[in-house]
C-alpha cells in the first residue's frame, strides 16, 4: 500500500499521491481508452486510491470511462469530480452553479460514474452571479441526502475560500501548483494552513516542463490543450526550458528522474498536499509514483527553491479567457 495523507479534518484519507484523469479524454493528445482503462487498474493495484475527475473532461466521456474502469474497485477508492461549467454542444459556455444546476450536474456524475455517491464534489470555478453560500449549501444538501462525502473548491480566492469554510467544512481546494508555479504560496496556502483545508495541486508536473519533455505549440495537435497555452508559445517556450534545467540537473545526480523531483517537492512542501499527476500510461505512473520514496536534502530544497522562485516562469498561465474563471 502507498503511503495515505488527510485533506482537511473531516476525515477524509487518499493515497499520498492521487491520479488526474482529466489527459485520458483528449485535453493532452489522443485518447485511447484501452490502455487509459488498463492504467487506471494498474493504478488500484499500486495502491493509488485517489482519483479526479471532471463532468467538462470530454465532457462526460472522462466520468462514463472511470465508471466503466474503476466499478469492480468502488468500495476501496475515492472518486473526486467537479461540476460549475456550462455545457453546450459538447464544449464550455461558461460557468453554471445555480443550487438547480448544481443537483441536476451531480445526478448526471453518479449515473456516468455507476455510483450511489461522490466522495470528494468540487465547485470546479467560482459562479460570480451566485454567492457562494448558497453553492455550499447545495452541496451541502447533497451530503446530507448521502450522495456526496466531503466538499471542495478549486481555483478560488481567499474570500470565497472562508466563506464557504463557513458555511460548511471545505476538505480540499484544486488548484494549479508546483515548483514551475508558485502564485498560491503568497496568500491561498497560509489561509489553507488556517483553516485546515487541504491541497489538491493540478499540473503538477508544470505540463510537461519540469519533465523536461514540454514541446513548442506548434508541434501540439489542435485537440490539443498546449496548442494554446502561452507558456509553450515563442520566446516564452525557450525561457521555461531553461529555467527547469535545475530539475533535471538534480535528477541526474541523485539518479531519479525529472518527473520525481518535482513530484517529491511538492509532497515536502506539507503532509496535507496530495498531487495529482496526470497520465495515461502505465509505465509514467509507475514512475510518478516512485516520487513518494524520493528525499530532497535541505540544501536540494534551497537549490530548487531559488532556482525557481514565484514568478519566474514565462508568460500567463492561461489564455485571457480561460483565466477570467480564475478566481483570485
Amino acid at each position: 500500500m502507498l503511503k495515505s495523507r488527510k485533506l482537511g479534518n473531516q476525515g477524509l484519507a487518499v493515497s499520498a499521491l492521487g491520479l488526474g484523469c482529466m489527459g485520458m479524454s483528449q485535453s493532452y493528445g489522443i485518447a485511447n481508452e484501452a490502455e487509459s482503462i488498463q492504467t487506471l487498474k494498474h493504478a488500484v493495484e499500486l495502491g493509488v486510491t485517489f482519483f479526479d475527475t471532471a463532468e467538462i473532461y470530454g465532457p462526460f466521456t472522462n466520468e462514463t470511462l472511470l465508471g466503466r474502469a474503476l466499478k469492480p474497485y468502488r468500495n476501496n477508492i475515492i472518486i473526486a469530480t467537479k461540476f460549475g461549467f456550462k455545457i453546450q454542444d459538447g464544449k464550455m459556455a461558461g460557468v453554471n452553479s445555480h443550487p438547480a444546476h448544481i443537483k441536476q450536474a451531480v445526478e448526471g456524475s453518479l449515473k456516468r460514474l455507476q455510483t450511489d455517491h461522490i466522495d470528494l464534489l468540487y465547485q470546479h470555478r467560482i459562479d460570480p452571479t451566485v454567492p457562494i453560500e448558497d453553492v455550499i449549501g447545495a452541496m451541502a444538501d447533497l451530503i446530507q441526502e448521502g450522495k456526496v462525502r466531503y466538499l471542495g473548491l478549486s481555483e478560488a480566492g481567499e474570500q470565497n475560500i472562508r466563506r464557504a469554510h463557513a458555511t460548511h467544512p471545505i476538505s480540499a481546494l484544486q488548484s494549479e501548483y508546483s515548483l514551475w508555479e508558485r502564485n498560491l504560496e503568497d496568500k491561498i496556502i497560509p489561509l489553507l494552513n488556517e483553516l485546515k483545508i487541504g491541497l489538491v495541486p493540478f499540473s503538477p508536473l508544470g505540463r510537461g516542463f519540469l519533465t523536461g519533455t514540454a514541446k513548442r505549440a506548434e508541434e501540439y495537435p489542435e485537440t490539443d490543450f498546449r496548442k494554446i497555452d502561452p507558456r509553450y508559445q515563442g520566446k516564452n517556450f525557450d525561457a521555461n526550458m531553461r529555467a527547469v534545467a535545475v530539475v533535471r540537473d538534480l535528477a541526474k545526480d541523485k539518479n531519479v528522474t525529472p518527473a520525481q523531483i518535482a513530484l517529491a517537492w511538492l509532497l515536502h512542501k506539507g503532509e496535507n498536499i496530495v498531487p495529482i499527476p496526470g497520465t495515461k500510461h502505465q509505465n509514467l505512473l509507475e514512475e510518478n509514483l516512485g516520487a513518494i520514496e524520493v528525499h530532497l536534502t535541505l540544501a536540494e530544497l534551497k537549490l530548487l527553491n531559488e532556482a525557481l522562485p514565484p514568478g519566474a516562469t514565462a508568460g500567463p498561465r492561461y489564455s485571457q479567457v480561460h483565466m477570467a474563471y480564475v478566481d483570485r
